[in-house]
Formats: structure tokens, C-alpha cells, sequence
């Protein structure tokens, strides 16, 4: 009798310690996984959820209830772009994506990578799945001390200290960013730790350091997240420096997905490899000021919006656009041993063309409404014995390459 109430007990015990877990990730797949029409299964091991348009995640969102969806921006961001390939390389563009090959998504649904329980066990807690760790910007508040465009230098970028990241980067300031562009060089890095993230991406920002928000979106090697090292298509936001709210893809309620061609978090192919063909895909993101949504379009292909009821400081511009790439970690600034993970191709960015990763065809557009490329760019590295920079000109009047990149840990990054 007394073995039996042991028993009891322990099993007790054991279901209020996981019973609540287990039941906490149903409740989250349950958010995550809508009711499908049709279901895709990749050939890379993915399944791709079609479901209606109407019914997505992102309008359990309280700001958006009572949304009416916009199928369409108003205006298109454009296209100005005089690229000319280093070398006598070549490059080409993705069109589309690893899932599309084994079926498509019907009129009136949008293709949504299916959340498995393995991936939200991976998170520290299912509430915790898919979200970037708070951030600060300290720069943005010298930002705001001036009028227009301000050429940032290294000492007011040095007092960013960002949290278990690891970033490199090209940055434009200003007050009235309504739109940025590049083409995004792809590759998969050749070493990602389990429980890093390796990013190549464009940030639109505004705010204040401690309350900034931040619209993102480029290519993205997650385990964590994923499972996997494959290289995927991600966005991720935040009003509040991803101190509460936020998340990449469409792991929160948020971002509106118009397309029915393209999929966030799915894997994208080809990837570039050394001294061989390159691939890029077009990224742009631009404010409809008719309606105030902001305009993510991938490869030509207009992916939806992120609704203007979202956000304060990012309801009329943004007041940086960053181009490069991140890597997250527990193991960066300062911690030894500093983590493998690697960046961009792996490879340091003065090794330029077909070796290193790049942004190419950088543009922003202002109030103006003009495509520009920026007046003023200035370059960053937190760790730059770890990961690197080079805004590179094959001649003084040649469209530049920004490339940015490099291995994590190495013998002057111990």
C-alpha cells in the first residue's frame, strides 16, 4: 500500500511538471497549425499547410480582429538596379522555392511550413519559440539629435552593445526611410552551432534605443528553430526591442501573407559555393502610404505586409536601414570560447567576389519617393576579428558590393 501511494504521488508529480509542458505546446501548436485545404509534403522533409487566407495567424493578433485584408500594395517599391558582375562571374536570381516542386497552393490560401511538437520542445518554452532576444540600439538616439541624413561614425556605433549577437553591417540614418532594397547574396554557412542562428538580411528601425522597432528579412540557418541547417526564408519583427513582442516568420500573430507562391521558413535553393556561380534573391520593404502597411516583396514576388496598426515609430518611416548579417549566440562579445558559428559563406569579407557574401543593388527611398542609392553608408563589425566588412568598388564609378562575413571562431577570434 505504501509502494502504491508512492506511486501516486510520483505520478502526480510528474504530470504537474509535464503534463503543463506538454499541454502548453498543444495549445501552441493548435495556434500555429490552422486547419488545411491542402498539405505539401517537400522533398527536403518539409510539409507546406495551404490555408485560408482568411483564417491565418496573424488575425488572433488583438490589433487585428476587425482587419480587412489589402490583397495588393498601392505602389510598388520599383526597380533601379546597374549591377555589373565582378571578374566576368555570373549570377543568378531564386524564383522560387524547394516545396513548389512537389505541388502548388490553390487561389485564396497562402503555403505555411506545418510546426512540428520536436520543433517548440527545441525552445526553452513554448511562449519563447520563434522570438529574437531583446536588443538595444544606442545609436538611434544619437540619430534623433540630428536633422536629415547623419553619417554615423564608429564611436557612437560602438555603444550599441547588442546581446548575444554578433552583427556586421552597412548602415544609413535618416528621418524619413520609406523603403529599402538589395539583392541578397545566398549561401549556407558552412558551420552553425545547434543552438545559434546565422542571418544574411535587411533591418528597417525606428525609435529609440530601448524601444526601438525593427521590420527584417533575408536568409536565415536556424537548428533551434528548424531542425536543421538547410538556409530559409525568414522576416521577424518587434515594437519594443523584442523585449515582449515579436518573432520570426509567422511563429506570432503579425505579418499578413498575401502570396500563395513563396513560403517563410522555407528552404531556398541553389546556394552559392566558392569561385563558382553565385544566387542572390531580391528583397525589398517599402510603406504603402495609402494605407500604412509596410511591403515585403521576395524575389518579385509580393509576400503581404506588416500592418501599420503594429507599430509608433515605424507608422511613417524608419529612421535606419541596415544591411548585412547576424549571428546569434550565447557565445559572442566577449565569451571564450567564442562560438564556430559562421556568417555570410564562412569566408572573411576582403576575399570579396565568389568567395564572400554580399548585398548588391543597395537602395532606399525617401519622401521624395525616389530610389536612391544611400548618400550615406557607414560600415560596423561588433567582432571584427570574428566576422568582417568591405564596401568594395571594382572602380570609383562602379555599383558597389557590400560584403560581409566570416568563420566565428579562429586563431584571432579564440
Amino acid at each position: 500500500m505504501r509502494l502504491f501511494l508512492i506511486l501516486v504521488i510520483l505520478c502526480g508529480f510528474y504530470n504537474e511538471a509535464y503534463g503543463k509542458g506538454s499541454l502548453d505546446i498543444d495549445i501552441k501548436l493548435k495556434a500555429l497549425n490552422k486547419p488545411a485545404l491542402k498539405t505539401i509534403k517537400s522533398t527536403d522533409g518539409d510539409i507546406i499547410d495551404c490555408i485560408d487566407i482568411y483564417k491565418q495567424h496573424a488575425f488572433d493578433h488583438p490589433a487585428l480582429r476587425n482587419h480587412k485584408i489589402q490583397m495588393k500594395p498601392s505602389v510598388e517599391f520599383g526597380t533601379k538596379k546597374t549591377t555589373t558582375i565582378p571578374n566576368n562571374g555570373s549570377s543568378e536570381q531564386i524564383t522560387s522555392q524547394v516545396w513548389s516542386k512537389s505541388g502548388n497552393c490553390p487561389m485564396g490560401t497562402i503555403p505555411v511550413r506545418r510546426v512540428s511538437r520536436e520543433d517548440i520542445s527545441r525552445a526553452s518554452s513554448p511562449s519563447e519559440f520563434g522570438r529574437k532576444t531583446p536588443h538595444r540600439y544606442k545609436f538611434l538616439d544619437n540619430a534623433l539629435q540630428h536633422k536629415g541624413n547623419f553619417n554615423i561614425t564608429a564611436e557612437k556605433i560602438n555603444q550599441a552593445q547588442p546581446r548575444l549577437r554578433s552583427e556586421a553591417f552597412i548602415v544609413a540614418l535618416g528621418y524619413n526611410f520609406v523603403g529599402a532594397q538589395s539583392d541578397i547574396n545566398i549561401w549556407n554557412p558552412s558551420r552553425v552551432e545547434a543552438s545559434d542562428y546565422s542571418t544574411a538580411q535587411i533591418w528597417l528601425v525606428g525609435g529609440l534605443s530601448d524601444t526601438f522597432e525593427s521590420l527584417e528579412a533575408g536568409w536565415m540557418v536556424n537548428p533551434a528553430v528548424f531542425g536543421d541547417s538547410r538556409t530559409r526564408l525568414f522576416i521577424s519583427w518587434t515594437r519594443d526591442a523584442y523585449t515582449k513582442t515579436g518573432c520570426i516568420n509567422l511563429l506570432c500573430a503579425g505579418f499578413v501573407q498575401t502570396s500563395q507562391k513563396f513560403a517563410l521558413g522555407a528552404t531556398i535553393e541553389p546556394v552559392s559555393s566558392a569561385s563558382s556561380t553565385q544566387y542572390d534573391i531580391t528583397v525589398s520593404v517599402f510603406l504603402d502610404p495609402n494605407s500604412g502597411n509596410w511591403w515585403l516583396t521576395c524575389a518579385n514576388n509580393v509576400m503581404g505586409y506588416w500592418p501599420g496598426t503594429l507599430f509608433n515609430y515605424l507608422k511613417h518611416s524608419a529612421t535606419a536601414v541596415q544591411w548585412g548579417g547576424e549571428v546569434h549566440s550565447p557565445n559572442v562579445i566577449l565569451k571564450k570560447p567564442h562560438t564556430t558559428t559562421s556568417m555570410g559563406s564562412g569566408q572573411w569579407a576582403s576575399y570579396i567576389w565568389a568567395e564572400a557574401c554580399y548585398h548588391t543593388n543597395i537602395r532606399i527611398k525617401d519622401y521624395s519617393m525616389q530610389i536612391k542609392y544611400p548618400k550615406y553608408l557607414s560600415e560596423y563589425a561588433d567582432e571584427y576579428e570574428c566576422y568582417s566588412t568591405k564596401l568594395h568598388r571594382k572602380t570609383y564609378m562602379s555599383e558597389p558590393h557590400f560584403y560581409f562575413g566570416g568563420p566565428g571562431r579562429n586563431s584571432r577570434c579564440p
